[in-house]
């Protein structure tokens, strides 16, 4: 064994093997724990399971366990003598012989425990001649006489069903409270012999069952009995989890007891899952196995979004902990402002930038194409001041949440929200007013090109407004002496205008005030380029 697992099966029998299989089918590293001792082992076959009628138990179950281990499941013989949940949500299986492994997920498929009635000599014939139910065995018991022995009001039901295989059926009252006189009259109509008296013991001839006999000492033949056992689900080294039981009644006797799970077997343990008898007491080979099949794609859906959610904050603390400009090698433009939008409600103030508001108020409105939108803030000031906008961001988040924005401020029809990644695609047309404000990403974004195709994009007469950071904030301690700052010039020249394409309106450094994260007021360099085209 190793010393973690994703899933840690306690339990080889059909549900617990049934797990294991779709789990290791779905490549998650699965160990399975099993006593080697099988409820069903006394029984001759296994019954009801299309395609394996009547498979001997011990052949389907080394069948299943080879399958298992085919897609990559481990299996142990052994017992849990302690199991345990650790901090983090992890858990710690101990065997008898002292080992102890650990999973992120149980599935517990340990069973149940018949509880016989203490007769002399039933319990050796358990799985022979002395059956539970008439639908595993009832077949192979058919036109026998068959002995119903009754411990609770169940048994008149109980003998009513074994009736359908024979006709020669007794119900011997034994330790059962009278029926009464409908019960009476049931099965005197479908002529069934009642017996009273407590059963003393059995009779056993030739490796055989002859009969049962009676205190006072008549023996009756018989050569199969039926016994309504009390099931109890099987826990033994399960303490330690904190699994608790409940009571499972049938017509409103207490039949044994099982642990609650919902349709999928998870528990009301994190991270604990149930399948089979464990859970239904009257699971049979085939359910029990389908049930097994439930849970282990539950776990594997569980463990999927466990994993995501991991992702998701691995991703989310590296784009948190990039510097201003860079992204992390693996996420791409996209997902890293998608990630960084998710980190709050807001990310910027909401207001436009100063920039926007000094060099354009004081022009007439007309159409607008906001480059790197974010949250909104300029392309619904440039709708207030009754611009029609179209406003581009690489964040389906950020444009979402600006829309939302726009509504809010009542100019939501005049905003038409495109999502580019600028360096792929461009909105189409031209416009009155093209606006790049702090239009800054990884190193890898085509800037100038972009800004190119947004000089391209402006109509004659229209104007160009650049703006964009002229060096690292003073809080900001950095080591990236490979990342340049263009300054206006360096903008303008980068555009390539042709000789007279263009008037200068604004080309400067400026100074605004900016809080630091702290929430200290402080000052940062930016620039301005402003053109127009002639």
């Amino acid at each position: 064994m190793d010393a973690t697992y994703d899933v840690v099966v306690i339990g080889g029998g059909a549900a617990g093997l049934s797990g294991a299989l779709a789990l290791s089918r779905a490549r998650r590293k699965v160990l399975v724990i099993d006593s080697g001792q099988p409820r069903n082992a006394p029984a001759q076959g296994v019954h009801v399971l299309l395609g394996h009628e009547g498979v001997p138990p011990r052949e389907l179950l080394a069948a299943g366990r080879a399958e298992v281990t085919g897609y990559g499941g481990e299996i142990v013989t052994g017992t849990v003598t302690a199991a345990e949940r650790l901090d983090g949500g992890r858990f710690r299986v101990v065997l008898a012989d002292g080992s102890a492994v650990e999973a992120a997920r149980l599935l517990v498929a340990t069973g149940l425990v018949d509880e016989l009635p203490p007769v002399p000599g039933l319990a050796g014939r358990w799985g022979r001649e002395v059956l539970h139910c008439p639908y595993c065995h009832g077949w192979e018991v058919r036109d026998q006489a068959i002995g119903v022995v009754a411990t609770s009001p169940l048994a008149v039901h109980q003998a009513l069903l074994w009736r359908q295989w024979s006709d020669d059926v007794i119900l011997f009252l034994h330790t059962a409270p009278e029926p009464g006189e409908e019960a009476r009259e049931q099965l005197a109509a479908r002529g069934i012999t009642v017996v009273e008296g407590e059963l003393t013991g059995i009779v056993v001839t030739g490796d055989r069952l002859t009969g049962v006999r009676l205190a006072g000492g008549r023996e009756v033949p018989r050569q199969a009995l039926a016994v309504g056992t009390r099931l109890d689900a099987r826990l033994d080294g399960l303490d330690g989890l904190g699994l608790e039981t409940a009571e499972q009644e049938m017509n409103g006797f207490v039949i044994g007891t099982y642990l609650p799970a919902d349709a999928m077997g998870k528990t009301a343990v994190p991270g604990v899952y149930v399948a089979g008898n464990v859970h239904n007491v009257v699971d049979q080979v085939v359910s029990a196995s389908a049930a097994g099949v439930r849970a282990g794609a539950a776990i594997n859906a569980d463990l999927v979004a466990e994993e995501a959610a991991a992702a998701v904050a691995a991703r989310r603390a590296a784009i948190a902990a990039a510097p201003p400009g860079h992204i992390p090698g693996e996420v791409t433009d996209e997902e890293f402002w998608d990630g960084r939008y998710r980190q709050s409600r807001r990310i910027w103030s909401g207001d436009p930038n100063a920039a926007l508001v000094r060099e354009v108020t004081d022009l007439p409105p007309g159409t607008a194409l906001d480059l790197g939108s974010g949250e909104g803030g300029d392309a619904i000031w440039l709708a207030r001041k009754g611009w029609r906008v179209t406003a581009a961001d690489i964040s389906g988040v950020a444009l979402r949440r600006a829309a939302r924005h726009a509504e809010e401020a009542g100019v939501g029809k005049q905003i038409d929200w495109q999502r580019h990644d600028l360096g792929e695609s461009f909105p189409e047309g031209t416009y009155d007013l093209v606006t790049a404000c702090y239009l800054h990403s990884s190193k890898d974004m085509p800037r100038e090109r972009i800004l190119r195709r947004a000089a391209a994009a402006v109509a004659p007469g229209g104007v160009l407004l650049v703006a964009g950071h002229a060096g690292w904030p003073a809080w900001q301690q950095h080591d990236h002496p490979d990342v340049h700052f263009p300054t206006p010039q360096e903008v303008f020249d980068s555009l390539e205008p042709a000789e007279g394409e263009w008037e200068v309106l604004r080309s400067e450094e400026f100074e605004r005030t900016q809080n630091d994260p702290d929430g200290r007021p402080t000052t940062r360099r930016d620039n301005v380029l402003m053109i127009r085209r002639r």
